[in-house]
């Protein structure tokens, strides 16, 4: 049985948060800007501090797993 749950989990939060995509944490001319498709170095770095806290949390603590035969 594979465990494919790290996996999709890694996936769907690499889309959902890349920057510019849904929104831009901090944003060029706002805090916050939404659909923009742009990004920045500063944005890069807040979005990754973001994603690793949620993988951390999904797959450490909560422990999501996915298995298939």
């Amino acid at each position: 049985m594979a465990d494919w749950g790290p996996v999709l989990i890694a996936v769907a939060l690499f889309v959902l948060l890349s920057p510019g995509l849904l929104f831009q944490l901090p944003g060029k001319g706002k805090l916050i800007e939404f659909g923009n498709m742009q990004t920045s170095g500063a944005s890069i770095l807040v979005h990754a501090i973001i994603y690793f806290g949620l993988i951390t949390i999904l797959l450490v603590a909560v422990g999501v797993h996915v298995y298939t035969d």
